[in-house]
Formats: C-alpha cells, sequence, structure tokens
C-alpha cells in the first residue's frame, strides 16, 4: 500500500527531505542482513551496533556522506578445502545505508567480537540552538496610573 503525501506537502515548507524519507522507506523491500540494533544513549546521543560475524575490519567500509551513513561489506570467498555440512553463519556481501538527521555526526566506530559499533552525536550549531529575542518598541509602563471607580 502507498500513502500520497501531497496533503502534506500543501501545509509543510522544508520537508521535502523528510518526505524522500517515507517515500524510500515504502518502496524498499530489503531483507534483514547484517542485523542490527539502533540505541538512544541520551537525547544527543546515538549507537548502532551491526552484527557481522564472519567479517575482519579490512572487508568492512563504514562511509559518511551528507546525511546518509553506508556500511558495506565485501567477503571474499577463502573456504577452499572446507566442506560445510551445514552453514547457518551468512558471509555474504552486503550494503546498508543509515538516514542521519541534521547536524549527526559519526564521533566512532569499533570493531570487536564480530560485532561493529557506531557512535553518533547530534551537535547543533550554537547559532541553530533556540534564542530569546528582546522585543523593541513596547510602551513603558508609566508610574501613574489613574484609578476609574464606578459611581
Amino acid at each position: 500500500m502507498r500513502y500520497d503525501w501531497s496533503p502534506l506537502w500543501r501545509s509543510t515548507i522544508g520537508f521535502d527531505h523528510l518526505f524522500d524519507v517515507f517515500d524510500e522507506a515504502q518502496r524498499t523491500t530489503e531483507d534483514n542482513y547484517p542485523h542490527y540494533n539502533i540505541e538512544r544513549l541520551d537525547e544527543n546521543r546515538f549507537q548502532i551496533s551491526v552484527a557481522l560475524a564472519g567479517f575482519s575490519p579490512d572487508e568492512i567500509s563504514l562511509t559518511a556522506e551528507q546525511n546518509v551513513l553506508t556500511l558495506e561489506g565485501r567477503k571474499t570467498e577463502k573456504d577452499g578445502d572446507r566442506l560445510y555440512l551445514f552453514r547457518g553463519i551468512s558471509t555474504r556481501s552486503f550494503k546498508r545505508q543509515f538516514t542521519l538527521a541534521d547536524h549527526v555526526e559519526v564521533k566512532s566506530a569499533q570493531f570487536r567480537d564480530g560485532l561493529l559499533v557506531i557512535d553518533l552525536v547530534r551537535e547543533v550549531p550554537e547559532a541553530m540552538k533556540p534564542r530569546q529575542i528582546a522585543i523593541n518598541g513596547a510602551l513603558p509602563k508609566s508610574p501613574e496610573q489613574i484609578e476609574v471607580k464606578a459611581a
């Protein structure tokens, strides 16, 4: 089922990217490989953990470009003499993309025990943070107030 976003386009300004993400999510029928978790550590810190059993760090690339984080795994077949009776650990090549919100940056990535952990931080520039605006032109209150009493 596809949704028609046109009613929202009429009443919103600057949310083009958000609607593009919704459209892409509707079109995408991707598999769930590799498995991953996304955690919110606090208001401005996030962590993505990706299960990459069977991969080594040199077979993985992580690229941040604009608002997209791309994780790619290129597995080279080195099984040689191995004869598997059952192969339940998938080691196929993959490409997975995560769309990042504005001002979310990758701070670090660590590969440990078959798990890739990516730390993300939202750092809003000072100029974009809310600030109180003084309103000029307000009439000063006069100290002399005339009271009007009903007769």
